[in-house]
């Protein structure tokens, strides 16, 4: 039965059903409590690694004091760390969350070892500015997407921070999604509520004795991210103060000609800022679809206009992903995941041309690429060329 022939009730029903669905991927884990009643001793040899994760966040603390955080909305900032080990059993790409939160095993799962909060800007200022001291100055700030609670947001941030091997502090900035599919618009709104937050992060964190800033964005947090560059930009600290580095904005869920408009405001960056995109993200399909059959950045099918803003769009099209959506490939993928670590992961060197940068991208693309069992490619568009990259064995071509 085509849609056309239901009475406009059902109509909505059928179509509300169907974005329900096709959306439910977007964060496929129910929220559970972070913190365990009790964590069960292993030996060492049991625990791939552990990971202090700061946290700045704009959600209201939790009725249920293991969760932490909530999904409703503060007028101020909070701020914390996590403490949070890896299993050995680990396979890259995967998050082994707990299926009891009651009993800890960081044999088995990712498990927050210790949460510790913070008094206020300061207190938060001076515990990132010993961190980052002992990481060399490095600093990555991750804004995580749509429909994510705040146990799956440390999770993911660990996942990504352990497979790519980073080595400087991590900083998850959490915005007050409700965690919840059919909250789309009450995520929006919050992410639209955060950006001022997300402003002062990245000003704070520029002021903790950090020499480079590099920042990832996924989903509806590129909203966040580039409503804060902008807002930065137009204060006069649109780079922060010279160490802003790599901006990856993963599967943005963000209106194109809207994102052009905040391009045009910030102005062509020193450094490309990277664009992942997919043409079969299913998740933005239907986000696009909701917002008037309007394309989304991060299914865009047309890079050569997006670069024209001084953006360097990668293209994982032809990459596999860990969910069905193909929403999630920057870190559900093995190699892609590896290869962000590798990007930033490379000598501080803030002035490199972008011939530089999207050849250093292919190269390491085509190393990674040897763990491969079937070619796929990457196809980089910066605002001079066009370049494909095999992955897999073959080679690069432009």
């Amino acid at each position: 039965m085509y849609l056309s022939n239901l009475p406009s009730a059902s109509r909505f029903r059928v179509f509300l059903l169907i974005c329900v669905t096709a959306l439910a991927g977007c964060a496929s884990q129910p929220a559970r409590d972070l913190v365990s009643r009790t964590i069960a001793e292993v030996p060492a040899s049991k625990i791939a690694g552990k990971h202090e994760i700061f946290v700045a966040t704009t959600r209201e603390p939790a009725r249920e004091p293991r969760a932490v955080f909530g999904g409703r909305r503060s007028a101020e900032l909070s701020y914390a760390r996590v403490d949070i080990s890896v299993p050995a059993i680990h396979k890259p790409a995967e998050i082994e969350r707990p299926i009891n939160p009651d009993v800890g095993d960081p044999a088995r799962y990712f498990t927050a070892l210790r949460v510790e909060g913070y008094g206020g800007d300061e207190a938060f200022l001076a515990a990132l500015r010993d961190n980052v001291a002992s990481h060399d100055g490095r600093a990555l700030v991750f804004i995580h997407g749509y429909n994510t609670s705040f146990d799956n947001a440390v999770y993911r941030m660990t996942q990504i921070v352990h497979d790519a091997g980073y080595g400087g502090t991590p900083i998850l900035f959490s915005w007050a999604s409700a965690g919840r599919t059919l909250d789309y618009v009450y995520d929006s709104n919050s992410a639209s509520a955060a950006r001022d937050a997300l402003e002062k992060t990245l000003l704070l964190v520029s002021r903790s004795g950090a020499k480079r800033i590099d920042v990832v964005a996924h989903s509806m947090g590129n909203w966040v991210t580039m409503e804060a560059l902008r807002q930065l930009a137009i204060t006069g600290h649109r780079d922060l103060n010279g160490k802003l580095g790599d901006v990856v904005l993963a599967s943005p869920d963000i209106d194109v000609d809207v994102f052009k408009s905040q391009m045009r405001r910030y102005g062509k960056p020193e450094k490309p800022f990277f664009v992942m995109t997919s043409a079969n993200d299913r998740a933005l399909n239907v986000s696009g679809f909701i917002a008037g059959n309007r394309p989304r950045v991060g299914d865009y099918a047309d890079a050569q206009d997006l670069a024209r803003y001084g953006v360097t769009v990668v293209d994982l099209t032809a990459m596999s992903a860990g969910d069905r959506l193909n929403h999630t490939k920057f870190a559900d993928n093995p190699v892609l995941v590896r290869l962000l670590g590798e990007h930033l992961s490379t000598p501080d060197d803030l002035n490199e041309t972008e011939s530089e940068i999207t050849n250093r991208i292919g190269s390491l693309a085509q190393g990674l690429g040897q763990t491969l069992t079937s070619a796929a490619e990457i196809i980089i568009t910066t605002p001079l060329e066009v370049i494909n990259i095999a992955v897999g064995g073959g080679q690069a071509s432009r």
